[in-house]
């Protein structure tokens, strides 16, 4: 799928794909491409408008699963998945996800955890951690 570009909103905090359009991710344009050395970002919905979601399936990835990425050029970025983590909202690792790398990795991110349908989203973010293959 294409993917979107993302960058950050008026109050600074990233933004994330239309829920409208569950099926698109986007690429966090403020960090490095996917390939590159640092962590690129992809975020995109689990769900949303009744429909799954392009990442609804993320939290079942695996240490050792495997994410292909599409280059600008035409050449295509393979990732390892190295770890998988469900955290607090409140809690969200920034610096782990955002921060330098000294290689290539992958950063995919959705939400999860239960549905608070007081404040209307999920209580947690499904993060996986990927490196270059």
């Amino acid at each position: 799928m294409p993917l979107g570009r993302l960058g950050l909103n008026a109050d600074g905090t990233v933004q994330v794909p239309p829920v409208e359009r569950p099926e698109q991710a986007g690429w966090y344009s403020r960090g490095v491409t996917p390939g590159e050395r640092g962590a690129a970002v992809i975020l995109g919905h689990v769900d949303g408008g009744g429909r799954r979601g392009v990442f609804y399936d993320l939290g079942r990835m695996r240490r050792g699963d495997t994410v292909s990425v599409g280059r600008a050029d035409g050449s295509v970025a393979t990732f390892v998945v190295e770890s998988v983590e469900s955290v607090a909202k409140s809690s969200f690792p920034s610096q782990r996800v955002y921060g330098p790398l000294d290689h290539a990795g992958l950063r995919l991110v959705t939400c999860g955890g239960a549905f608070d349908q007081q404040r209307g989203h999920y209580t947690n973010n499904v993060i996986v951690y990927a490196r270059l293959a």
